[in-house]
C-alpha cells in the first residue's frame, strides 16, 4: 500500500488544498502532519499571540480530518528530521508541501530536498497554495520580479487564477505515533481580545461579510478605512494561517462584484505582490529593499512610548493600544503608526516591524516587513518621502473621535473631533488629563525627517 506525506506549514486547511489533493492522487495513505518547529521559536517567531491563533488552527484541522476518517500527525522538533522519521516510520515514497517565500521556507525546502532524496523520497513543492499567483509567474522583460505595483497588477489580473479544488471526502492515514495537540489555554500572554483560529471560523466570517451588503464586500471599496466603522474583512489572520486559500477568496469576490469586490481583489493582489517581492530578494526583510542614506535616530523613551500608546498623538495611540489588545489592527491604522515611528520620529523602521511581529495575528513577513519598508520609505513605494500628517489622517478617517474614545478612555469625554487635539484643551481641563503631551510637534517631525533625507 502506497504512501505519502502531506506537511502542512502555512495551509492549514481542508478546502482548496491543492497539495494534500495531489498526495492522495498520488498514494493509497496519507500522513497529515505538522511540525512544531523548534527552529522558529529560536528565532522568535512565535510569539504567543500566533502560537494561541494556532493551536485554534490545528484543532480544527484535526477535526475536519477525523470527520474524513484520517487524524492530524504532530511532531515536535526540527522539520527536516520529524519528516524524515514520518517517512521511515510509514514507508512513504513522497512528500507534498506548499511553496514559501522567505528565506526560512527556501531553506527548509532545500533541507527536505536534500534529506528525502539521500533515502530515495521524492519532495514535491507545490506553487500558488500560499498565495493567489505563484511568485515569479508574472514577470517584467528582464527582471526576476516587479518593483512596482501598479504593473504587477495589471499583469496579476491577466494572468488567470487556477480554479479551487474541493474538500476531500475521505483521507486516510495510516497508523502512526504523534504528540497531543497543543492548547491555546496553555499559551501566555495572549491578548484578550485575540480572535477565534481555524478553518469553520474563517468560513463563517467570510460567509457572514460576503453576506452583509452595509458592512462587508459590498461597502468594502467605500469603507475599508473607515477607524471607528470597523469594516475591513479581518481575514487576513486566516490568509496567514491559510485556513482560508487566496485563490478561493479572490474567485469569490469576482463572484460578487461591485467596486467593493474589485477593491477587496486589488488587496489580495497587494500581498501577492509582497510574496514575489520577498521571493526574489529575501533580505528585504531586514534590509532596505531601496537605501536612502537614513541615519536613524534611536530615543528608547519615545519608543517606549509609541509601543504602549502614549506618544500624544491620540490616533497613534488608538492604533497601538487595540495592537495590544486584539493583536490586529485594520491597514489604516498599521500605516499610520508605522508612518509616526518612522517619518515623525524618524525611527528606524525593523524596531516597529519587530514590535508588530511580536503581537500581530497575521504577522507575515513578507507583508509586514515590506509594507513597514513601504511607510519608511525605503520600499517599493514610488513616493518615498511622503508623510502622512497624523492629525489630517485622523480627522478624514475618524472625524468624529469614535475610533479615539474607544481605545483610549482618558479622551473618552472629550466631544467630537476634539479629541484628537488634547493640546488645545484650556490649562485646567489640560491638567485634569492623564494623557501625555505630544512627543513632537507634526512640523517637527517632518522638518526633523527632511532634514535627515537632505530635503529641506
Amino acid at each position: 500500500m502506497s504512501v505519502a506525506v502531506m506537511l502542512f506549514t502555512s495551509d492549514l486547511r481542508l478546502h482548496d488544498q491543492p497539495a494534500l489533493r495531489a498526495a492522495l492522487r498520488g498514494a493509497d495513505e496519507v500522513v497529515p502532519l505538522f511540525v512544531l518547529d523548534r527552529g522558529i521559536h529560536r528565532a522568535g517567531f512565535d510569539a504567543p499571540n500566533r502560537r494561541a491563533f494556532l493551536a485554534d488552527c490545528l484543532a480544527a484541522l484535526d477535526a475536519g480530518l477525523r470527520e474524513r476518517g484520517g487524524r492530524l500527525v504532530i511532531r515536535t522538533g526540527e522539520v527536516t528530521e520529524q519528516v524524515c522519521r514520518a517517512v521511515a516510520e510509514s514507508g512513504a515514497r513522497s512528500v507534498h508541501v506548499a511553496g514559501g517565500v522567505s528565506a526560512y521556507a527556501v531553506r527548509r525546502e532545500d533541507r527536505l530536498r536534500e534529506a528525502l532524496e539521500a533515502v530515495r523520497c521524492a519532495l514535491h513543492v507545490h506553487d500558488g497554495v500560499i498565495t493567489a499567483l505563484p511568485p515569479g509567474r508574472v514577470t517584467p522583460t528582464g527582471r526576476d520580479h516587479f518593483a512596482v505595483f501598479t504593473p504587477y497588477f495589471r499583469r496579476w489580473q491577466a494572468a488567470g487564477l487556477r480554479e479551487a479544488v474541493a474538500a476531500p471526502r475521505t483521507v486516510p492515514v495510516p497508523e502512526l505515533a504523534g504528540h497531543p495537540l497543543p492548547r491555546r489555554t496553555a499559551v501566555a500572554r495572549v491578548s484578550p481580545g485575540l480572535a477565534r483560529g481555524g478553518e469553520p471560523e474563517a468560513r463563517r466570517r467570510l460567509r457572514d461579510w460576503l453576506a452583509d451588503e452595509s458592512g462587508g464586500i459590498a461597502a468594502y471599496e467605500r469603507r475599508h478605512d473607515d477607524l471607528p466603522g470597523d469594516a475591513t474583512s479581518r481575514l487576513s489572520p486566516h490568509l496567514h494561517f491559510g485556513t482560508l486559500s487566496a485563490a478561493e477568496l479572490v474567485q469569490r469576490a469576482h463572484g460578487k462584484g461591485g467596486p467593493g469586490a474589485e477593491a477587496f481583489v486589488r488587496q489580495l493582489a497587494w500581498r501577492d505582490f509582497h510574496h514575489q517581492v520577498l521571493a526574489a530578494r529575501p533580505d528585504a526583510a531586514h534590509a532596505d529593499y531601496r537605501a536612502r542614506g537614513d541615519h536613524w535616530r534611536r530615543n528608547d523613551k519615545e519608543i517606549a512610548a509609541w509601543k504602549d500608546g502614549r506618544t500624544g498623538c491620540p490616533i497613534v495611540d488608538a492604533a497601538m493600544r487595540q495592537l495590544r489588545h486584539e493583536g490586529w489592527i485594520p491597514g489604516r491604522a498599521r500605516l499610520l503608526a508605522a508612518s509616526y515611528l518612522t517619518k515623525t520620529l524618524y525611527t528606524d523602521w525593523r524596531i516597529g516591524a519587530r514590535h508588530f511581529l511580536d503581537l500581530l495575528v497575521d504577522g507575515d513577513i513578507a507583508d509586514n516587513q515590506l509594507n513597514w519598508q513601504w511607510a519608511a520609505g525605503t520600499g517599493t513605494d514610488t513616493r518615498p518621502n511622503r508623510v502622512l500628517d497624523p492629525l489630517a489622517q485622523a480627522k478624514r478617517f475618524d472625524p468624529h473621535g469614535e475610533y479615539v474614545r474607544r481605545w483610549v478612555p482618558e479622551l473618552a469625554h472629550l466631544a467630537g473631533g476634539a479629541v484628537h487635539e488634547p493640546w488645545k484643551l484650556d490649562g485646567l481641563a489640560r491638567a485634569g488629563l492623564d494623557y501625555p503631551d505630544p512627543l513632537v510637534e507634526q512640523a517637527e517631525g517632518r522638518a526633523r525627517f527632511e532634514r535627515a533625507r537632505g530635503l529641506d
